[in-house]
């Protein structure tokens, strides 16, 4: 591992090659600023993306005059270039420095006999899905010649109506990831199949007349009902064999919650489309990873339209999410007081003055008596049983069951407590119980409670047989005398549930690049099929389920829709044992004392995404944090104990400890420090590995979420931390602020609906020095309007246009020093709520997706001085690749700071996987080259001849652009604006439509909805 990476290292010097991040967020000196700008009745900003931005500081303002990071141009790092050429596998796309590019010449062989569906150029959408947490996510993979290349969601299957999450959208680069396990293992051996077979009969021969006493297999959590009748007629052959389920993303919290509340454990459906006042209790419910988010993204939008019934939305949180900043009224708190708040609400209790939300909570039961049956709690699976059985005890009490709230069976098909089972697992490990131990998926070795010990316990404890299934050779399959390479979801037969319990059917894109094994072929290995394929088991366990009829037609049809007709569970209805429940442990702890908050991480989940470049780049939401995790504490803490943004500190919590830097986070509670999950890996892959710190080292089986007693102290060093939210700023260098975001309450809209234009008003079309283009006269003017009261921050629109349009991942390094290729990016801002008070400490935050503004009157045209940017008859402001000479003169004059530049050759023109993985349709840049949103032209040029080929216009449903097809909100609308009757030209007729940046008459064709929130009028004042 590089220095530089090294958490707690001293950095070797450089050169400050940001001026927006240099001496970044000295919290004393920004202070001081703002309190002096306070004092002094200046204004500043009303809306601010960084504290840098909002005191001013000269070095801000400096980096406003820049279109560069000072130093982007050169390389300045003499460290790492080793660092930067060892992350060139395994997604990275960084294969040369060199500015030619030499393509390896390669033999091109034509078909013999071309099989009857493929069409060179035209590619074919199979049904599918993937899975995470047990949950399966319904897809549309797009394949060219037999590679799979884009996923989409299925706009057929209810779960999702066609919207995917980021980790969706980024399976595609697991997929191909050339670190993945490729081939069976032992003891560092690389073997075979037959090998493997040859030494496992043995051992199960044996367990035969023991009844599997010996035996113990470990899973993650599933919902595939092949693999569970697999796996319980498994233990039918070896009826003393036990089956265990661990993964660190869990619902154990939820499922207890639903034992305390009904005596059974049940999975709780929502339907936001219906709830006019939701209650989120630290449930960051509008962002992948939580059950069942596409659809619920897809409901909460619909009802976000101020000129329909607008619903309200409360969050009580623990931690800043992208749910807490769609709030109308947001409560920051300690995860441990979030219980005292549920048990006021749903008891009709008084909130305690310290907690400092009496007032809403006043006013929140007010609302809910006025909305009773068309409300809904939902809870953060972190927080503890007792405040989801408080919330189940709160939506009986409102009338929400069978109206917003629906219960029925488990999607898990072996609902038990996790965490108990793994450490019954590690309890006969240790008993010497255990003689083959069968681990498929996961990583325990890596994220299993520090407290269990559980790699310790896999090395030393003496099991006469370890092996682990996995797609990587990890931490857990480092430990195992066998590992098996596992198949990709998208090269194997297999079925799940998605949230609402619909059975969705896996079907492979491609046949596995590595020779892998299913998950449901590795266990019918151990129940004696060892030449089982993954279709057969698949197609033979769903004709048992349909025996009567047609069952080829139902066949066809299932693989065709993606998903299995009728086979979702029926809502059942429960009882609440009591409504009255005694506190947890963890309840309200001492205010005075340090709380740890333990989250997943918004992108790389729980660690299994390590190695995953794109996930890896993909700024965090809140944060916009890359390639790193951090420790977050608020304001007030970080002034109390003098620490500034990239500090390192030191966190012990009951002996154990970690460093990391910190990251000073707005919104976030006092006393409460938040860590998330997923980095400090030893064994991940090229990417991964070695990239943040393990925050597992302080999870604990008693306290997997939420702890208290934690020790915080500075060590003296600094690590420097990639984060994009000081780059791009579309201000002035003089200090002037542009109105960008716009937004508004409802009763305000109500009485000004047309207060979006006239804060700052665009000039007369006629008043320019361009020459004015009849586009009117043109069959097609393409134009995009995105609706900020829909959008929801998930950056999902990001990956699908990186994965749509070959965009490269630059690094680290290269994203320090501003170098990040994402062609459209989501500005996060923030605003007080109270403009005389300006406490930082609850700001609101807002959403603002930014790609290419395709100007009618383009600044970047002007300037180019060999004719690489010009304007299309359609009005795209169109890239021509092949002239451009890297001027950088059109980025310079963009004010919108949307185009990328290829400083260095970030495309791996080498690795057979990633020439497979990559969009035909679109070219792929070299250095030296500007690139940057297109409006995807490739789709609208693959639409155009179909269209004229039927003679024909193109129909305003049909064509898409990729953040458009991907964003579950719905937020993103594009279309023809000649059409008056298209969906774009309609949005843009409303009076919430206006340009960013429109009053320097750039004529931008993509425009926005303001954003209109709904608060209670009892929280005025």
């Amino acid at each position: 591992m590089d220095d530089q990476n090294q958490i707690g290292s001293p950095e070797k010097k450089r050169e400050d090659v940001c001026p927006g991040k240099k001496g970044k967020a000295d919290l004393d000196s920004l202070r001081a600023q703002i309190n002096h700008a306070n004092n002094n009745d200046a204004a500043g900003p009303e809306y601010w993306r960084s504290l840098e931005e909002l005191a001013g500081s000269p070095s801000f303002q400096e980096a406003l005059h820049r279109e560069f990071p000072k130093g982007a141009s050169e390389w300045v790092d003499s460290v790492s270039r080793r660092g930067f050429l060892k992350v060139m596998g395994a997604s990275m796309a960084l294969a040369g420095m060199t500015g030619c590019v030499r393509l390896p010449l390669e033999p091109i062989v034509p078909y013999v006999r071309q099989p009857e569906e493929v069409i060179p150029g035209r590619p074919t959408f199979y049904a599918t899905a993937m899975t995470l947490g047990g949950y399966a996510s319904p897809l549309l993979v797009e394949s060219h010649m037999g590679r799979p290349t884009k996923i989409e969601g299925n706009d057929q299957h209810p779960a999702s109506l066609g919207g995917t999450d980021i980790f969706a959208q980024a399976s595609i680069l697991g997929m191909y990831d050339p670190d993945r396990s490729q081939s069976v293992m032992s003891m560092g051996d690389q073997r075979s199949w037959q090998a493997f077979l040859t030494a496992i009969r043995g051992p199960l021969s044996v367990q035969k007349g023991l009844q599997g006493a010996g035996i113990r297999i470990l899973t993650p959590t599933i919902s595939s009902p092949t693999l569970a009748d697999q796996l319980r007629n498994f233990l039918k052959i070896y009826p003393q064999a036990k089956w265990h389920v661990y993964e660190p993303i869990n619902r154990d919290n939820v499922l207890e919650g639903a034992k305390l509340a009904f005596g059974q454990p049940v999975e709780t459906r929502y339907d936001f489309e219906k709830a006019d006042v939701i209650v989120s209790l630290d449930a960051d419910f509008l962002y992948a990873g939580f059950p069942g988010n596409v659809r619920y993204i897809r409901d909460f939008a619909k009802r976000r339209n101020p000129d329909g019934n607008m619903n309200r939305l409360y969050v009580i949180e623990s931690t800043p999410t992208t749910t807490g900043a769609k709030a109308d009224h947001r409560l920051p708190m300690r995860a441990s007081s979030v219980e005292t708040f549920a048990r006021a609400v749903a008891e009709n209790g008084e909130l305690p003055e310290e907690h400092g939300g009496s007032l809403l909570a006043h006013a929140l039961m007010q609302d809910l008596e006025s909305h009773r049956g068309s409300s809904l709690f939902i809870v953060g699976d972190h927080q503890s049983p007792v405040v989801h059985a408080l919330a189940h005890a709160a939506n009986a009490r409102f009338g929400n069951v069978g109206k917003t709230v629906f219960y029925a069976d488990p999607v898990d098909a072996n609902p038990i407590n996790q965490t108990e089972s793994l450490k019954d697992l590690v309890t006969d490990i240790r008993a010497g119980k255990v003689d083959l131990l069968v681990i498929l998926g996961g990583n325990p070795a890596y994220d299993a409670p520090a407290d269990l010990d559980f790699a310790n316990v896999l090395k030393n404890g003496k099991i006469p047989m370890r092996v682990h299934l996995g797609l990587y050779q990890n931490e857990t399959a480092e430990l195992c005398q066998w590992h098996i390479n596992q198949a990709h979801e998208l090269e194997a037969w297999g079925d799940a549930r998605a949230y609402d319990s619909t059975a969705s059917i896996i079907q492979p894109l491609i046949a596995p690049l590595y020779n892998g094994k299913s998950a449901l072929e590795f266990v019918a290995l151990l129940s004696g099929q060892s030449d089982a394929i993954g279709y057969d088991l698949i197609r033979t366990y769903w004709q048992k389920q349909n025996s009567g009829g047609d069952f080829d037609s139902f066949w066809r049809k299932s693989l065709h829709d993606g998903w299995i007709e009728g086979t979702a569970y029926a809502p059942k209805s429960v009882t609440a044992k009591s409504a009255i429940f005694s506190s947890s442990n963890s309840s309200d702890a001492a205010a005075n004392s340090v709380e740890l908050n333990i989250r997943r991480d918004p992108t790389i989940y729980d660690g299994q995404f390590s190695n995953n470049g794109w996930l890896q780049e993909l700024p965090k939401p809140m944060t916009k944090l890359t390639w790193d995790n951090a420790i977050l504490i608020g304001p007030k803490m970080a002034e109390r104990l003098q620490i500034k943004v990239e500090d390192v500190v030191e966190l012990e919590l009951n002996g154990k400890k970690v460093t990391g830097p910190v990251w000073i986070q707005a919104g976030h509670p006092d006393n409460s420090v938040t860590v998330t999950l997923g980095y400090g890996r030893k064994r991940a892959g090229r990417v991964g590995t070695a990239q943040g710190f393990d925050a597992y080292a302080l999870r604990t089986t008693a306290a997997p979420w939420v702890a208290t007693g934690l020790q915080i102290r500075k060590t003296g060093d600094t690590y420097k931390l990639a984060s994009t939210q000081g780059y791009q700023s579309m201000d002035t260098p003089d200090g002037g602020h542009r109105p960008l975001v716009r937004e508004t309450t409802l009763e305000e809209y109500r009485k000004q609906p047309n207060f979006a234009t006239e804060e700052e008003p665009e000039p007369a079309p006629g008043l320019t020095l361009y020459k004015p283009y009849p586009y009117k006269e043109e069959d097609y003017a393409w134009g995009m309007a995105i609706d900020l009261n829909s959008c929801v921050g998930c950056n999902n629109c990001m990956l699908a246009c990186q994965s749509e349009n070959n965009i490269a991942v630059v690094g680290k390094e290269q994203t320090v020093i501003g170098r990040h290729m994402h062609w459209i990016r989501i500005d996060t801002y923030y605003q007080y709520h109270d403009q005389e008070a300006r406490d930082r400490d609850n700001p609101k935050a807002f959403f603002q997706p930014v790609p290419c503004m395709q100007c009618e009157n383009a600044p970047c045209e002007v300037v180019c001085p060999v004719g690489a940017t010009n304007h299309s008859s359609e009005g795209l402001n169109d890239m021509v690749y092949n002239r451009c000479v890297g001027t950088r003169y059109c980025s310079n004059n963009c004010p919108y700071k949307v185009r990328r530049f290829n400083f260095l050759l970030f495309q791996d023109w080498e690795t057979p996987q990633y020439k497979m993985m990559r969009n035909p349709d679109v070219s792929v840049r070299s250095r030296g080259v500007m690139e940057k949103c297109t409006y995807c032209v490739q789709r609208i040029n693959e639409r155009r001849i179909d269209a004229e080929r039927e003679d024909r216009k193109i129909n305003d449903n049909e064509l898409q652009t990729a953040c458009q097809q991907s964003c579950p909100a719905g937020a993103i609308i594009f279309g023809n604006i000649n059409d008056p009757n298209s969906k774009v030209s309609k949005l843009k007729a409303q009076a919430r439509n206006y340009s960013l940046l429109g009053e320097l008459n750039t004529r931008p064709r993509t425009t926005y909805l303001a954003e209109v929130s709904n608060p209670n009028p009892e929280l005025k004042s």
